[in-house]
């Protein structure tokens, strides 16, 4: 029999206590693994000694899977042991694993090779910027991140405002946290008077914020306090 691939989230914010976003039943199926992929092994291991999981972490076993896995050789070989019949785990920088993440190339071909896979319950930075935003939580779209040139991420801009617009359907995006500010300043002069715009920075976190308005209103306020913090943006309706 082949192993078990367990999807792990972790805190979105470093700032929160594992215990106030992740059920205790996480950490009782962390602890019966000894092996895992993940994103980056340092911070993989500070998450793991926060949960309080039984086994010493220089016991455990540590595989990379970030941008810079890429061939598919690379990625067979860390399914190799659960076509073994070990179980692994597999932990993201930052929420869940496998969304907006390198993650799902394991869990793609886990399926391709039979491997059972067990997503665990965890915070998404992406559902509740939604939850929270009071834009259209029926139809929504996540589009990772917008082109970094122009005129490309102008046009990427205006072609999910015009989505958003025509179909009602709220358009999701992040952006790495430095360029925020630069991203917004190109959203407020792209979209139209009336979009609405959300901007939901450091959830999960003491300092969080979700603040909706149009890109009207946006204009005659100061620009919000995002500046190199993670931030979710959405254009809705």
């Amino acid at each position: 029999m082949t192993g078990v691939l367990y999807l792990i989230p972790c805190p979105v914010s470093d700032e929160t206590a594992i215990s106030e976003v992740l059920p205790a039943a996480n950490k009782d199926i962390a602890d019966s693994l000894d092996y895992f992929i993940v994103e980056n092994v340092r911070s993989a291991r500070r998450f793991l000694s926060k949960t309080g999981i039984s086994r010493p972490i220089d016991s455990l076993e540590f595989r990379e899977l970030n941008e810079h896995t890429t061939s598919p050789a690379e990625i067979e070989s860390l399914i190799a042991p659960l076509l073994a019949g070990r179980s692994a785990g597999v932990i993201s920088e930052a929420g869940v694993p496998a969304v907006a993440d390198p993650g799902s190339a394991v869990v793609e071909l886990c399926h391709k090779r039979g491997i059972k896979v067990v997503p665990l319950v965890g915070p998404s930075s992406i559902i509740l910027a939604v939850m929270a935003s009071g834009q259209n939580g029926q139809s929504f779209a996540f589009n990772g991140y917008l082109p970094v040139k122009e005129p490309d991420r102008t046009r990427a801009i205006k072609r999910f405002e015009a989505r958003a617009l025509s179909e009602n359907q709220s358009q999701v995006f992040i952006e790495a946290p430095y360029r925020n500010v630069k991203l917004f300043e190109t959203i407020l002069r792209s979209c139209h008077a009336s979009t609405r715009i959300t901007v939901a920075t450091d959830l999960t976190s003491p300092s969080q914020f979700t603040v909706t308005r149009t890109a009207g209103e946006w204009g005659k306020v100061p620009m919000p306090d995002f500046a190199k913090r993670p931030t979710i943006f959405i254009i809705g309706k």
